[in-house]
């Protein structure tokens, strides 16, 4: 039998009483009183497997067992707090207001600014290494070895970051890692005037602890955001890892004139131990251990998050050593890395080549060219969250989670392969930068593809995974940027480098789409 009963909040208890058919038993519901609610409307349904029921007969006292189909009774309330069918019922989504105020907004917010002091500390050394250089009379092959030093030590800590992430949490992990980042900025100049040895390590040990500042981020979004709100979170967090190379580049020359080359080193070190006393007094590594987040707020990340994701939301106690194997057997791990990969080839080709670009082929000055190749990535941080919001309206609207990661990753991909080969075309810098600006602004929207994939189909390994992935996208950029290099002494042409660059963001494009999903993958060991 189905019946839907329309319900408000009792103040006594109520009974479901068995009335006597011929045929079947029905129920009757008996209450006192009721008071309106205005709560948003949720049902339930309540199944009765076949069994043996005491029905009531009218017509005498006597109690009869008989033998009853199985029974479906759908209850609908208007009171989403109703007993225990609240759990069925989920808060209405957020106001824009509710959104911007919320707890979970803080919490990106501090990943967003950890993120832009990483970037801010990694490209100091860019431009101090021109007055380094002369102060200690490094050829310009040499200050590549001191610059290229971070990216070896950034090469071998985000599987072991992203590992330990997993363990004990991101709070936990991006705390030790800020701090030990800013220690590292903050000896520079102290290890610069002692040795050329002390230097190399600091700026290793830099690389090092950087290496978990993006699977930190990826394990507090996937505990904080539910999934229909991740991809705004992340475009938030990578908008402040975008702005630190506009931070870092536009600071450090006013902060060197003023506090001489050091400067820029004192200043961000001690930002950053700044942030870290923050972080730990004011975030929580989860929502319900927040003191601060409101009841409303955590029922919301509850009911829209962590059903899908329940291993998301406490760190892995079992075991520290991840299933590697089972990890690198899944294709769908592999779409990730590729994407990865070229995310990773793109963004240091473009950041360290494209200022060369412009003075090598339109003949612009350096300081020009840099204000070129620099508008394209503060247009990255706002398209990066254009994307995110675009993507969690199209899984809101009923667009699979599979299909939406695939539709932000083309964009994100086959964009700048377009972009790139129209930049060989600009016969003028102004042409050039707007086609590297397209470039830039629709790569953003892989952040809300391959980024947020990390968290769908491994929450439970993703930071162990996004350390993977990172340390493969570390080996492209070090590949492309040296390779872009050796490529244009051989052919004599930046722009044959570019429409080869173009065409591996096609065919990443088409790896990522064709492997790719946005559902929970099994890793365990004994798993099919």
């Amino acid at each position: 039998m189905n019946s839907s009963l329309p319900l408000r909040r009792p103040l006594r208890t109520h009974s479901l009483i068995p009335l006597q058919n011929h045929k079947s038993a029905r129920f009757k519901l008996q209450s006192s009183r009721f008071v309106n609610s205005s709560i948003q409307n949720c049902s339930r349904t309540v199944s009765f497997s076949p069994s043996s029921i005491p029905t009531q007969p009218r017509f005498n006292g006597s109690v009869e067992f008989r033998t009853v189909p199985s029974l479906r009774v759908r209850v609908s309330s208007n009171d989403a707090q109703f007993g225990s069918l609240n759990e069925d019922c989920e808060p209405k989504a957020p106001s824009f207001r509710e959104f911007i105020t919320s707890e979970r907004i803080k919490v990106v917010s501090m990943l967003a600014l950890a993120l832009a002091l990483c970037n801010a500390d990694r490209v100091v050394m860019s431009v101090a290494i021109v007055p380094l250089s002369l102060a200690h009379g490094w050829s310009r092959s040499f200050s590549g070895v001191v610059q290229s030093s971070f990216l070896w030590g950034y090469l071998i800590s985000p599987i072991a970051g992203g590992t330990l992430v997993d363990y004990y949490g991101g709070k936990v992990v991006m705390g030790w890692g800020v701090a030990l980042w800013s220690l590292a900025t903050f000896l520079t100049p102290w290890a610069a005037d002692t040795s050329l040895w002390a230097l190399l390590a600091t700026r290793a040990m830099l690389g090092i602890a950087e290496g978990v500042a993006l699977p930190c981020m990826n394990n507090m979004i996937a505990r904080w955001f539910p999934q229909t709100e991740r991809a705004r979170a992340v475009g938030i967090a990578m908008a402040g890892f975008q702005f630190g190379n506009a931070i870092g580049l536009m600071l450090s020359p006013i902060l060197m004139s003023k506090g001489g080359i050091f400067g820029p080193f004192v200043i961000f070190g001690l930002s950053g131990f700044l942030w870290v006393l923050v972080w730990l007094s004011a975030i929580s590594s989860t929502p319900d251990r927040s003191s601060q987040i409101s009841k409303y707020e955590l029922e919301y990340i509850s009911n829209k998050g962590w059903k899908s994701f329940p291993m998301e939301n406490k760190p892995t106690t079992n075991r520290i050593i991840p299933p590697f194997r089972r990890l690198l057997s899944k294709m769908p791990t592999w779409s990730l890395i590729i994407a990865n990969a070229m995310h990773s080839w793109g963004f240091f080709v473009i950041l360290s080549w494209m200022p060369i670009y412009f003075n090598t082929i339109y003949h612009v000055d350096l300081k020009q060219a840099a204000w070129f190749s620099a508008v394209p990535w503060s247009v990255m941080g706002f398209m990066g969250y254009f994307g995110g919001m675009w993507s969690d309206m199209l899984i809101r609207s009923g667009i699979s989670v599979t299909l939406t990661r695939k539709i932000m990753q083309s964009i994100g991909f086959f964009g700048p392969g377009i972009a790139l080969a129209g930049l060989t075309t600009a016969r003028n810098p102004f042409l050039a930068s707007a086609w590297l600006t397209i470039a830039v602004g629709l790569k953003s929207f892989s952040h809300s593809g391959f980024l947020v994939n990390l968290q769908e189909i491994a929450p439970r390994y993703s930071g162990v995974l996004h350390g993977i992935s990172n340390t493969a996208g570390t080996l492209a950029a070090i590949v492309g940027t040296v390779g872009a290099g050796f490529f244009v002494e051989l052919v004599g042409s930046f722009r044959g480098f570019l429409l080869l660059t173009s065409l591996l963001y096609f065919l990443s494009a088409l790896f990522y789409n064709i492997f790719s999903t946005g559902e929970r993958v099994n890793f365990d060991e004994n798993g099919p």
